[in-house]
């Protein structure tokens, strides 16, 4: 029987890795605290974490972020805590994976903004054109895509998960305890 990898606790650092559908590093975040794992979901908070371009080029995160990923959903969602309200970025991407090396997902280009006065904003559209021609993302992947566009709509529009003024407030709240025995 094949042995289950222990999930990280609450408290613990991983990173995460962003890839392309070709398999090439996009992105890494280096510290990323977790705050929940379960079977099929993590929650986690990014704060001054340090981010490398797949160009080698680094920058740190500006304010506390609450990362939301899940296994069965194909985005996530960084909710950016900042002075003028949470702002929120959403990728499309695949489920993610986690081993021992890091928190891992393809990114598919596509990007939904949510400003902090509720308005949105569809980014990288032509990126996502280009790369699906480049790579063959096919008709099953994008037609995953849309559906899980619809999905996240309707999480955004119903303040549904990660987009609930109760989840950021339960989340953040733990960060800032974990955060104080770290």
């Amino acid at each position: 029987m094949p042995r289950l990898q222990k999930l990280p606790g609450e408290g613990d650092f991983i990173a995460i890795q962003s890839y392309k559908h070709d398999g090439s590093l996009h992105r890494i975040w280096r510290d990323t605290m977790v705050l929940k794992t379960s079977e099929n979901s993590l929650i986690g908070c990014n704060n001054h974490t340090l981010v490398t371009e797949d160009d080698g080029r680094h920058w740190v995160t500006r304010e506390p972020a609450l990362v939301y990923f899940h296994k069965h959903y194909w985005f996530n969602v960084v909710a950016m805590l900042r002075d003028d309200g949470i702002a929120y970025y959403c990728n499309l991407a695949s489920p993610y994976v986690l081993d021992k090396e890091a928190l891992k997902y393809i990114d598919y280009d596509l990007d939904v903004k949510v400003f902090p006065d509720g308005s949105r904003k569809l980014l990288d559209a032509d990126e996502y054109l280009t790369f699906s021609k480049r790579w063959n993302y096919g008709p099953e992947i994008d037609h995953i895509l849309k559906r899980n566009v619809r999905i996240l709509v309707d999480w955004i529009e119903n303040e549904k998960g990660p987009f609930s003024k109760e989840f950021i407030a339960i989340w953040y709240q733990r960060y800032l305890e974990l955060s104080r025995h770290n």
